[in-house]
C-alpha cells in the first residue's frame, strides 16, 4: 500500500518548470544540469515560451546588455502566467542579489554554491513580495560540480573548468564564480561518454578559463594534469566525431596543445582566443598576461601547422584611456592577423572593478562607432576565410532546424554552409565540397 501511495503523489505532481539562460556556453551547461536535476524531482520541463508554475532565470553581468535582458525576461514570463515562481541564479544574482532580489516579480535569488541546490528551495511556490536570498561570500566557493548540456542533437556543451584566478581589471567573473578550479579528469571523461552514448556528434569544451584545467582539482591548487593532458585523454574518447576547444587565452594555448589537434582524431581546426586589445599600453591596464607580440605568434603557430583553420578573436573597444590612436593600433593589428572573425564588445563598466574607477573614459558614441567599424573588419575577415576554403572539401555537420526552407550546418573548421532542407541529413556528417558564398554569407556547398 505504501509504495501505491507513493506512486499516486508522483503522478499528482505536474508541476511545470521553463528555463531561459543568459549569457556563455558554460550558463548553458550548467542550466542543462540543473534542468537534469528537476526531472529527477519529478517536475516536467515546458519551454520558456509555454505557460510554467516555476521559470528560473540563468543570469549574465559581463555587460549592462545582460542586466536589461533580464528584466525584460522577467516581465515577460509574468505576462505569460502572473503567478508563475521565478527564480534567478546564475553570475548577476551572485554579483547583485539585492538588484535582483527587488525586481517585480523575483521570487528566488540564488548564488554561486546555492544554484545547483535549487530543487531544495522550492518546497513553497507561493509568490513573494520580495525575492529570497541565498548567496554566500565567494571566497567560499571553492567545490566544484560538473555539468554538461545533452538538448541540442548535433551538440554538448560540456564543462571542465571554473572560476579564475586573473585580476583583469573590467571583469567581474572572478567575483561572480570564485577561484580557479577544474573537475577531476576521470569525470569529464565519464561526462565525455555520456555525450556519445546520446549519439551527440561534437562537443564544445567549455568554462571560465579552460586552458588552465587541472588546477583545483581534487581541491588542491597544484596542477594534477594540464590542459594538454585532458586533450590527449578526449581525444581517445569512442563515439565523439569532433571537440572543440572553445575560447582559451592566448598565454595558455602552447605549442604542443596545437600541435595534438594538428594531428588529433577528434579535435578540429577551429580556436577562439581572445586578443581584447591590440595595444599593449591597454593590454597591461587591462592587466591581461601577454602582450601583442605572443598574441601574434600564437596565431601564426595555428596557422603554420593548420593553414585552414578557423581563428576567431575577442575584442573590447572603448577600454578607458583608449585614445583614437590606441584604437587605430588594434584596428591595424587585426587587419593584418591571419584570423576568420571577430566577437566585438564595446567596454561596459561593472561596479567593483578597477577599470570603473580609471580615467580617460571613452565616449559612449565613439565606443559605437569604433564597435561598428570592428564589426565592418570582422564582415570582411570571415568573407576573406569563407573565400580561401572555396573548392576544397569539408566535413559537415547537419543541424537540426529548417530556417527558411534551408538545412545549416558548420564544417570542422567552422565554416557555415546552407543547402535545401532535407531532414535526413539531421546530424548527420558529409563530406562536402565548397562551392559558392551566397547572399547571406552561407557557403553552398555540393554533396
Amino acid at each position: 500500500m505504501e509504495s501505491l501511495i507513493t506512486n499516486k503523489a508522483i503522478e499528482v505532481k505536474k508541476t511545470t518548470v521553463a528555463f531561459h539562460t543568459l549569457g556563455c556556453k558554460l550558463n548553458f551547461s550548467e542550466t542543462a544540469s540543473i534542468a537534469r536535476d528537476f526531472s529527477e524531482e519529478h517536475y516536467n520541463r515546458v519551454s520558456f515560451e509555454s505557460v510554467a508554475d516555476v521559470y528560473v532565470i540563468n543570469t549574465c553581468s559581463v555587460t549592462g546588455n545582460a542586466d536589461k535582458r533580464f528584466k525584460a525576461m522577467v516581465a515577460k514570463v509574468l505576462r505569460q502566467n502572473p503567478e508563475a515562481f521565478v527564480a534567478a541564479i546564475g553570475c548577476y544574482a551572485q554579483l547583485q542579489p539585492e538588484v535582483l532580489a527587488q525586481v517585480s516579480g523575483v521570487d528566488l535569488v540564488l548564488g554561486a554554491s546555492e544554484k545547483f541546490k535549487l530543487t531544495q528551495y522550492l518546497n513553497d511556490l507561493t509568490k513573494k513580495e520580495t525575492g529570497v536570498i541565498h548567496s554566500c561570500e565567494i571566497d567560499t566557493v571553492t567545490q566544484y560540480t560538473s555539468s554538461f548540456s545533452t538538448s541540442d542533437r548535433t551538440r554538448a556543451f560540456l564543462k571542465v573548468q571554473d572560476g579564475c584566478d586573473y585580476k583583469c581589471t573590467y571583469c567581474t567573473i572572478p567575483l561572480a564564480r570564485g577561484i580557479s578550479r577544474s573537475d577531476a579528469l576521470e569525470n569529464v571523461l565519464a561526462n565525455a561518454k555520456k555525450i556519445a552514448a546520446q549519439d551527440i556528434k561534437e562537443i564544445v569544451l567549455t568554462g571560465v578559463n579552460i586552458g588552465d584545467f587541472g588546477k583545483g582539482e581534487f581541491g588542491t591548487k597544484k596542477h594534477q594534469h594540464t590542459f594538454l593532458d585532458l586533450v590527449k585523454a578526449l581525444d581517445k574518447v569512442e563515439g565523439i566525431n569532433r571537440i572543440r576547444i572553445s575560447s582559451i587565452e592566448p598565454n595558455l594555448l602552447k605549442d604542443q596543445t596545437i600541435s595534438f589537434v594538428g594531428q588529433s582524431n577528434s579535435f578540429v581546426p577551429h580556436f577562439h582566443v581572445p586578443l581584447q586589445s591590440g595595444s599593449d599600453q591597454i593590454l597591461k591596464r587591462m592587466r591581461r598576461r601577454y602582450l601583442s607580440q605572443l598574441y601574434f605568434d600564437r596565431v601564426g603557430a595555428i596557422k603554420r601547422i593548420m593553414p585552414n583553420a578557423c581563428v576567431g578573436v575577442d575584442v573590447i573597444v572603448g577600454f578607458p584611456g583608449e585614445t583614437d590612436e590606441e584604437f587605430l593600433k588594434t584596428y591595424r593589428f587585426l587587419a593584418d592577423l591571419d584570423i576568420s572573425y571577430l566577437h566585438v564588445f564595446s567596454y561596459s563598466e561593472r561596479p567593483n572593478t578597477e577599470a570603473s574607477e580609471m580615467t580617460g573614459v571613452v565616449s559612449q558614441h565613439i565606443r559605437s562607432k569604433r564597435s561598428k567599424m570592428l564589426r565592418g573588419l570582422s564582415v570582411k575577415k570571415r568573407h576573406h576565410f569563407y573565400e580561401s576554403q572555396l573548392g576544397s572539401e569539408r566535413v559537415v555537420l547537419f543541424e537540426g532546424q529548417n530556417k527558411k526552407g534551408y538545412i545549416t550546418g558548420f564544417t570542422d573548421n567552422y565554416i557555415k554552409v546552407r543547402i535545401p532542407w532535407n531532414p535526413s541529413l539531421i546530424n548527420t556528417l558529409h563530406k562536402v565540397r565548397l562551392e559558392h558564398i551566397d547572399e547571406e554569407g552561407f557557403v553552398r556547398v555540393n554533396l
